[in-house]
């Protein structure tokens, strides 16, 4: 079988697919990626570069649909090379979020295409509007809305899409929830777990022991999507009544989503000069390599994961793999996921009462109570184990693409 993945960000989401497709005989795996892209090794795989960017004079409301165009006119160019070469994907699978796949039809009208539906916008009851003090404006709603026209014409090109919580589906339009299926591509759950005797090394050389009062902190970059604001507003206070414990902080400080402050370089810098707080007792460590990430999260006596409703977060399924006693936000997806008091426990996300409460309560509680709660958040974690995400997307490629499939 000739299995054809795009991403811009290749291999993105498709990452332990993409593996275990390459290692069956028989299967010719090609990536499609942007420039910028951090490839795989051992996959064969195509930069591409848009010409342009969107023009000066495009209305903002249309400069992620022109963007989109962009991208997928310089990939349609590329697959119509491949084609020239003599190229026949059985089955494309793509991410259509940045445009890429928008003409792969027009190239391989016989492939089976397979998009990955990670979000559609909404005005309300998502992302949009959820935090008051981040107000959605009428020039915003706008922008968001004409966003969704890319989404619609994905939605018409594919065959098949495939979305990694049933919310995330529900966003979608009805018409389309038939031909969505919902799959979660799965973390790496058998290489993560807990450690009784772990331990991790502060840059300040400070070394904390699985056991210790260890109170962690995760996202892909600190900002208020991921309720780093929320967060950082009950350390004083929860440090203040535990002055034994520690608070590690993962994270880079760029924008995945959202905005920058306006008057700080990042959100990290802001909040601190809003929430000051001892350096020796709260350590920031940036983006750090999988093996620290991994120590972290064995040394956490309580972690805390906060977001908007929005993209579930690897980050929370990985602290459930590592048997993490998780604080999380009562928000969609999230509340999918956990079940409050049988894999931790769930907190009103604008409520930062009872989010220091409860990690208060982590801090002080029972080994028993604890350990129930640190056993179920491992019990749920199998699954979104990598193996169950690759055997659901085996088998919708086998029944899209029949006998051409020889996937197993």
């Amino acid at each position: 079988m000739k299995a054809l993945f795009i991403h811009q960000n290749f291999p993105g989401q498709f990452r332990h697919l993409i593996a275990w497709l390459a290692n069956q005989p028989g299967n010719d795996v090609l990536g499609i990626g942007r420039s910028h892209a951090p490839g795989m090794e051992g996959v064969r795989w195509l930069r591409y570069r848009p010409h342009r960017d969107s023009g000066a004079g495009t209305h903002p409301y249309a400069r992620t649909f022109e963007n989109g165009v962009l991208h997928g006119q310089q990939v349609l160019r590329m697959l119509l090379d491949l084609k020239r070469e003599g190229y026949r994907p059985d089955v494309v699978i793509a991410h259509p979020g940045w445009g890429e796949s928008l003409y792969v039809k027009q190239a391989f009208p016989d492939a089976g295409l397979i998009h990955f539906c990670e979000y559609y916008y909404h005005v309300e009851g998502a992302d949009a509007g959820f935090d008051p003090e981040f107000p959605l404006t009428t020039h915003g709603a706008a922008t968001l809305l004409s966003r969704n026209a890319m989404h619609l014409l994905n939605l018409e090109q594919c065959d098949l899409g495939i979305a990694p919580t049933l919310w995330q589906r529900s966003l979608f339009p009805p018409i389309y929830h038939d031909k969505i299926e919902v799959i979660h591509e799965g973390v790496d759950v058998a290489g993560l777990g807990p450690d009784p005797v772990a331990t991790l090394r502060l840059p300040n050389g400070k070394v904390l022991r699985a056991g210790d009062p260890v109170v962690t902190y995760v996202a892909r970059n600190l900002e208020p999507y991921r309720g780093f604001h929320r967060f950082m507003r009950i350390l004083p206070g929860l440090l203040e009544a535990r002055p034994d414990c520690q608070v590690v902080i993962v994270g880079g400080d760029d924008v995945s989503y959202g905005s920058r402050p306006r008057d700080a370089s990042n959100w990290r810098v802001k909040l601190l000069r809003e929430n000051p707080v001892d350096p020796d007792r709260v350590h920031f460590l940036g983006k750090v390599p999988h093996a620290v990430y991994r120590r972290v999260l064995q040394v956490s006596a309580v972690h805390v994961y906060l977001t908007y409703p929005f993209v579930l977060s690897w980050s929370m399924l990985e602290a459930l793999a590592s048997g993490c006693l998780i604080v999380a936000s009562d928000t969609a997806p999230v509340r999918e996921v956990i079940r409050h008091g049988e894999n931790g426990w769930l907190v009103d996300f604008f409520d930062g009462k009872a989010l220091r409460n409860y990690v208060l309560r982590a801090l002080a509680a029972p080994q028993a109570e604890v350990a129930a709660l640190r056993a179920g958040a491992r019990q749920s974690a199998q699954g979104y184990a990598v193996e169950k995400g690759i055997d659901g997307y085996v088998e919708r490629i086998a029944r899209l693409c029949g006998a051409a499939a020889s996937v197993r």
